[in-house]
């Protein structure tokens, strides 16, 4: 089997500097000498560094696109990719290429690490070989995210640790699968809908605001004036918002109006957004806001722009958030 690796930068290839870790490993040197160890043929592998690394903290939509692009121009050379990336926003950038490579037809697994791989206590080596198992299993479809022993759906996981090996989790599904002797496989949702032929990521101003107690509707309006493309909107619970502070509603229903969508997600990890089940998500509800079920903050966010880049607007951009395009959503969250 044939296997591309993109290196997009974060922990898995940095070193110390004065300033704190930056990336200047050499990935390529390490990753090869993996493969010779292991007795693995190293002409069957190619790697592309892209240029800059970045910390994935620094990531944009721009950097999506760019990984994307990369995995395109070897789509013919390669069975399946590895992407080493950062594990800041590993589950925003995993979310992102499930929407746009649901046609890629090739499995391509995310892994990084929580120590440098020069580090002894480094877990980047038992990452890697098992982002590595996974592409060759022939049992991974689509975008997955491999870290602490566990295989995840790209577009169903969340960083849920800043240092423990585990550091990943999907709250509404579980994983794919989780290694051993031999691996246990779990039985994947759904695949979605698809997206055929879809236009590159771009940038656009979405509002990602989280309701707390106290937050009045002058500072609602406030953040959200001048008016963004998209608001996500993490309220309490299953969908909840303080129905009880004077015109705070008013402002969700006036963004609305004015023609912005607003999508409510939870801040709760493992969640079901159903705007309605109280009396504090019904006046959104009515307004028209859109709740984002089960997915991911991750995954929701990442859809957002995703649409937005498609140029979906309107009814239809309400309507593509409660549909499952990669599997992103339980279909029993999308109704």
């Amino acid at each position: 089997m044939r296997i591309h690796i993109t290196y997009t930068g974060g922990t898995i290839g940095m070193i110390d500097s004065p300033n704190g870790l930056v990336p200047g490993a050499d990935t390529k040197g390490w990753l090869f000498r993996l493969l010779e160890d292991a007795h693995m043929d190293s002409s069957l592998f190619t790697f592309t560094e892209l240029d800059p690394l970045i910390d994935s903290s620094n990531a944009t939509p721009d950097n999506w696109q760019t990984m994307i692009d990369d995995l395109n121009a070897h789509r013919d050379d390669a069975d399946a990719f590895v992407v080493l990336h950062g594990t800041d926003t590993m589950s925003y950038s995993s979310a992102a290429l499930s929407y746009a490579l649901t046609d890629f037809g090739k499995p391509v697994i995310f892994t990084g690490s929580q120590h440098p791989l020069g580090k002894i206590e480094s877990d980047a080596t038992a990452n890697v070989t098992g982002a590595l198992n996974a592409t060759m299993s022939e049992r991974m479809h689509g975008v997955g995210l491999f870290f602490g022993h566990h295989l995840f759906a790209g577009n169903r996981v969340s960083k849920s640790s800043s240092w423990a090996f585990e550091g990943f989790s999907a709250p509404a599904t579980g994983p794919l699968a989780r290694t051993g002797t031999p691996w246990h496989w779990y039985v994947p949702d759904a695949s979605g809908e698809g997206w055929h032929d879809p236009k590159p990521y771009q940038r656009h101003d979405v509002a990602v605001i989280d309701m707390a107690p106290g937050i009045t509707a002058a500072r609602l309006e406030a953040m959200l004036s001048p008016r963004p493309e998209a608001v996500l909107l993490r309220a309490y619970g299953v969908g909840n918002v303080p129905s009880n502070e004077p015109g705070l509603t008013d402002v969700i229903a006036d963004t609305l109006r004015d023609g912005v969508p607003v999508v409510i997600a939870s801040q709760c990890q493992q969640a079901e957004v159903l705007l309605g089940h109280y009396e504090t998500g019904d006046a959104v509800a009515r307004a028209g806001a859109t709740g984002s079920g089960d997915m991911t903050l991750e995954a929701t966010y990442a859809k957002i722009m995703f649409l937005l880049s498609q140029g979906v607007e309107g009814r239809d951009f309400a309507d593509w958030m409660i549909r499952s395009i990669a599997g992103e959503i339980s279909p029993a969250s999308a109704l």
